[in-house]
């Protein structure tokens, strides 16, 4: 690079850094003159609601444009090149900033609303976007990072994973539409930048040097949460999207690891729930029994893999668009049959349309999961107790699928979904390999089920269904499992929790998710067919001549990269 090239690359950079400080001071003036736009944006000195993410967005840029500088000891930073990440840094500030700034306008009816802040701020966003743009690439390849001392890269996974928990809590407890949409943007914007700055690489090789901390780290990050609320209005969506995820990441056994297009997982998670609201010892069951909850647990989820095995062994023989339909169409037998159990159509098992109502809190030795109990000296509601119960449940289908994908059964399901043929020919008993994924499957399926069952404290048949406007349902599922990355185990993880977040803080999208997820799913088959979390094997298939910029996610570290990543 020449003299003058290098000046002019330095401008730039000091250039982004003027706008992205310009941004940051933009957040103490007043935006609107009117309380009346969620957040009150209308104090000086005192930056709120949607002011702060872009406040967020401009200390990134701020703070990445001074390692692209060469500042000492902001350099780590940027492993692989800054250009890309203040390019998405920048972006993501932008796309805030003026979704705020359109939103006030929208909302209160015109441009006369926008106090001279908004202004600032709209322009203010722009300038680090043009120097980054005009910055030249500097993409590279990351070098070996400096050797610290154990305790401080021990530091820098707790580190990362409280950071993690912090933006977690802070999504989930948004109480307005344009914030959590500001907060997509930011969060979105900021994720992919740090990829490409090859600081998410950088950390999973800590994780994956300290593995057992980093899971250990990842468990008490998810545990913490629910001793950040004080009310249970947003534990029951965190409880809601264990349950989602842990049921993608079952069915992502079948599809991520067997290849088996299952279009009526779902089905199964129903199987579970109804066993375990059955035997339960609701008012409403036809069996007078009341089983503890460690054998409601089993009962559905052996039911759960007696259905599997049932429904599996006549239709694996079949592959592709076949196997597709005939389980859809067990999906949607399966709904229409606990519909017709009522005692008019059918036997009076399930009462039919009505469902299975009054479904008791669990009660594990005297524990009741319906009551407060104050732990470490906070008060823990009911359904803090159903999360701190779901989680220990996700860890057990986390290790499931760690093992199964790590042992020589696994190898055979990747064999089978990369060439059923070939694996034929190479000995690999075909129909038993699939069956015993179908049937692990649906077993791990069964499992959520029977929590869901009594955090509902009901199931109906609507409940399960190919797809409909609340989550999990089976579109949801294979949905998640796409869109996260098949065969990995963070990559559903973090669909699910995407796929169940965005409806139900976006109320706004119930009659247009469909149409939304869809138009997301072509975006990333464009853009990124393997998945936001992929595995090194598809990246190979889709980017055989890119640059490997993501690191592997074999099955048994995909927890510390789900949680890093997020």
């Amino acid at each position: 690079m020449t003299d003058t090239a290098s000046s002019r690359t330095t401008q730039l950079r000091v250039l982004a850094l003027a706008g992205g400080i310009a941004t940051v001071a933009s957040t103490f003036l007043s935006w609107t003159y009117t309380a009346e736009f969620p957040g009150d944006l209308t104090v000086y000195g005192y930056p709120g609601g949607l002011q702060v993410l872009t406040l967020t967005a401009g200390l990134l840029i701020a703070l990445f444009a001074l390692s692209a500088l060469g500042i000492k000891g902001l350099r780590w930073l940027t492993p692989t090149g800054s250009t890309k990440a203040l390019q998405l840094f920048a972006l993501g500030a932008l796309a805030t900033t003026w979704f705020t700034v359109i939103a006030i306008a929208v909302e209160l009816g015109g441009v006369v609303n926008l106090e001279p802040g908004g202004f600032v701020a709209a322009v203010a966003t722009v300038i680090p976007v043009v120097a980054a743009f005009l910055l030249p690439d500097d993409t590279r390849k990351a070098t070996r990072p400096k050797e610290l001392p154990s305790w401080a890269e021990i530091l820098i996974i707790v580190a990362a994973f409280a950071i993690g928990l912090f933006v977690f809590t802070y999504g989930i407890d948004t109480e307005y539409a344009e914030l959590f949409t500001g907060y997509l943007l930011t969060v979105g914007f900021a994720a992919t930048a740090l990829f490409r700055a090859g600081l998410i690489a950088r950390l999973n090789g800590l994780t994956t040097k300290y593995r057992m901390i980093a899971v250990s780290a990842a468990f008490v990050a998810a545990a913490a949460f629910p001793f950040t609320q004080n009310t249970d209005q947003f534990t029951l969506i965190a409880v809601n999207i264990l349950i989602f995820a842990t049921v993608a990441l079952g069915l992502n056994i079948v599809v991520g690891l067997a290849g088996l297009l299952d279009l009526g997982y779902v089905a199964f998670l129903g199987v579970g729930a109804y066993t375990a609201a059955l035997v339960s010892g609701t008012t409403a069951s036809v069996f007078d029994v009341h089983f503890p909850f460690w054998a409601a647990v089993l009962t559905g989820a052996v039911v759960s893999l007696i259905f599997g095995v049932l429904i599996g062994a006549p239709t694996l023989r079949l592959r592709g668009d076949y196997l597709a339909i005939v389980t859809l169409g067990f999906g949607e037998i399966f709904r229409i049959a606990v519909g017709n159990l009522d005692g008019v159509s059918g036997p009076r098992i399930t009462n039919g349309p009505n469902g299975v109502p009054n479904i008791p809190d669990l009660n594990f030795f005297g524990y009741n999961f319906g009551e407060s109990h104050t732990v470490l000296g906070f008060e823990l509601g009911s359904y803090a107790n159903y999360y701190l119960l779901m989680l220990l449940a996700m860890i057990l289908v986390v290790i499931v699928f760690s093992r199964a994908g790590n042992s020589r059964i696994g190898r055979a399901w990747v064999a089978i979904r990369e060439d059923e043929t070939a694996a034929t020919a190479m000995g690999i008993n075909g129909f038993r390999v699939k069956l015993i994924a179908f049937a692990l499957g649906a077993t791990l399926a069964g499992l959520a089920g029977t929590v869901q069952a009594h955090v509902q404290h009901t199931v109906v048949p609507e409940m399960y269904v190919f797809a409909g406007p609340v989550p999990p349902n089976s579109a949801f599922l294979l949905a998640a499992v796409i869109l996260g990355g098949m065969g990995t185990i963070s990559g559903p993880l973090i669909g699910a929790s995407l796929l169940y977040l965005i409806p139900a803080k976006l109320q706004f999208l119930q009659d247009y998710q469909l149409l939304g997820f869809g138009i997301a799913l072509i975006l990333l088959m464009r853009f990124r067919p393997e998945g936001l979390i992929a595995n090194r094997r598809a990246q190979l298939e889709f980017h055989e001549t890119d640059q490997l910029d993501v690191p592997d996610d074999k099955p048994g570290a995909g927890v510390s990269t789900a949680k890093a990543g997020a």
